[in-house]
């Protein structure tokens, strides 16, 4: 490389290179006084004006941030605690567990007045240059997919051995790693299921982009088979060598849509199929287990459908978070054939002979707060098809364990769901082999009640006074692909004027944490809090609460507790 001469003022004679010279000038960058302080100052005012609009907010809605001094106090250790130090140990125990940091981290997350004012603007920017954010993906003719959906179909296989290592390795203080291998937990399922002498048959829902990759991406045409993620084949070959029996409805659909182009089998802004595409998986799935696990004739004329038009707006819509009253995804009409049982609307029987497990594909159109209808869900058409009555444990997200977790939960509390059933059906979003958490949940008949908590009798209501012992996490708004949420209170120190057997009890309280993607009161609940509410008895909201997800508190003691409703 030729040199050069140095720039005259340095007043050396020494020949440089253009290399040493760029070097030499990046590290003796020099501003006037004037631009140092003003970009000083312009970096303080960016800085202060995020909590100086969030203080104005305080005044303007202090509804929004009066939990935050609360929150933030509960982060430090009670006085007793603090004067019990004796030496390092003590002394370290008294910093806040990972999981409460986190759980302040989201109050004040939820009620950031600056996010609330620009995020809705900045993403309505991203969709006018073709982004979505990091839970929705723009697809083509304004189609919208779930990332977790895309990622579980383009991702690595799931079976993989370093694939399944690199999951095993991702966990934190605040959670535990999840257990990679589906197999292992299916067939673990399926032999506890065997010695009662119940059949099992597993249902892995396709994802969208499995079904339509058309609408992701121009590559495709529409005329393939069904994109699965790599390990998928060798998952079915894995069950087939354990006799587990598998029912997968993505050869029926694309078949479906190869004979239909003109109607899709998946809503345009939503993560689940529309009520055709998931009628035809019913009947068909009502088929194989008859088969499969010799049900008995059907019973004519006990369950019929109508029909009804809903128009809503999809849940990955809903993730983007745009302004009120944006038209970029308008809402989407379907018809529904909501099922009736004898002139009523259907519900789970519980002395049925067949078992169904189910997350949110199963509740889309049977759940009214996802807002696609009710009592026409797959189950509802299951139920239909078969011409049977059925039980059914449903549950949005975490199809991988929710659902056992809630059936072991019923069985350790002395409730046998179990007794009668001829066969389970457990069905799950595919995404699930890859993302889900499999661990083993034995399942243990136990006795009834557990003597020291609270709840009211049947059919009453009973206003109390707690204080807050342990809460269960609640998500922000807009950062899951559901609208509604349940979370978990631990209270003590009842007090009740209408009922004085709650006098100094604990009690296990479910309550609403979030809403129409709304964070409700509970949402900011916090440890040591003296709330009031008003109870009922778990048992009578459950049928219209059971299938919305919730989270619970890690806690054997009060998961086999009765609980009660809190609002």
């Amino acid at each position: 490389m030729k040199p050069i001469e140095a720039h005259s003022t340095a007043k050396i004679a020494a020949k440089v290179t253009r290399e040493q010279q760029a070097a030499r000038e990046l590290g003796t960058t020099e501003f006037s006084p004037g631009t140092r302080a003003a970009m000083a100052a312009l970096f303080l005012a960016v800085i202060a004006s995020v909590p100086l609009a969030q203080l104005c907010a305080a005044f303007k809605h202090p509804e929004r941030v009066s939990s935050l001094g609360e929150s933030l106090r509960a982060l430090a250790p009670g006085w007793d605690r603090v004067k019990a130090v004796n030496g390092a140990v003590s002394a370290i125990e008294l910093l806040p567990p990972a999981s409460r940091i986190k759980a302040v981290e989201d109050a004040w997350e939820q009620s950031s007045v600056v996010g609330d004012m620009l995020l809705p603007r900045l993403q309505s920017w991203l969709i006018a240059l073709g982004q979505g954010n990091e839970n929705a993906h723009l697809g083509r003719d304004g189609w919208l997919f779930y990332r977790s959906d895309v990622d579980s179909v383009t991702g690595r296989g799931f079976l993989e051995p370093d694939v399944m290592q690199r999951r095993v390795t991702t966990g934190s203080g605040i959670e535990s790693p999840p257990h990679p291998d589906p197999v292992g937990a299916i067939a673990d399922f399926r032999d506890q299921l065997a010695r009662r002498g119940i059949a099992l048959i597993v249902m892995p829902v396709p994802v969208k982009p499995t079904i339509h990759p058309e609408f992701y991406s121009s590559r495709f045409s529409g005329a393939e088979p069904p994109v699965q993620n790599p390990s998928f084949a060798r998952f079915t070959e894995l069950l087939a060598k354990e006799r587990i029996p598998v029912f997968d409805p993505a050869g029926l659909l694309v078949e479906a849509k190869a004979a239909a182009r003109a109607a899709p089998l998946y809503l345009k802004t939503d993560t689940h199929w529309t009520p055709p595409a998931m009628e035809l998986a019913a009947g068909s799935l009502a088929e194989f287990a008859r088969r499969t696990a010799g049900l008995p004739a059907a019973s004519h004329g006990r369950f019929t459908a109508v029909r009804k038009d809903i128009r809503s707006s999809g849940d990955v819509a809903m993730m983007l978070k745009l302004p009120p009253g944006s038209d970029a995804f308008p809402c989407e009409t379907v018809r529904i054939r909501p099922v009736l049982d004898r002139s009523r609307p259907w519900r789970p029987d519980r002395n049925a002979e067949v078992l169904f497990l189910g997350d949110s594909f199963a509740n889309v159109y049977s759940l009214a707060a996802m807002g696609w209808g009710e009592s026409a869900g797959l189950v509802e058409h299951l139920s239909l098809a078969l011409g049977l009555p059925v039980d059914a444990i449903c549950r949005n997200d975490a199809g991988a364990f929710a659902t056992r977790e809630m059936l072991a939960r019923d069985l350790a509390r002395g409730n046998d769901r179990l007794a009668g059933k001829k066969v389970v059906i457990w069905e799950f979003a595919a995404r699930e082999l890859a993302f889900g958490d499999w661990k083993l949940v034995p399942l243990e008949l136990g006795e009834k009640d557990i003597a020291g908590f609270y709840a009211p009798e049947a059919g009453r209501t009973a206003e109390i006074r707690a204080v807050v012992r342990a809460v269960s996490p609640a998500p922000r708004p807009g950062s899951v692909p559901y609208k509604d949420h349940i979370l978990m209170m631990h209270l003590a120190e009842l007090e009740s004027a209408g009922d004085p057997s709650a006098a100094g009890k604990d009690a296990v309280v479910f309550a609403w944490s979030m809403r129409d993607n709304k964070a409700m009161p509970a949402s900011r609940f916090r440890p040591g809090d003296a709330i009031l509410l008003r109870l009922q008895p778990w048992a009578d909201v459950a049928s219209d609460y059971e299938k919305i997800n919730r989270s619970e508190l890690d806690d054997e003691r009060l998961l086999l507790a009765d609980p009660a409703w809190g609002a």
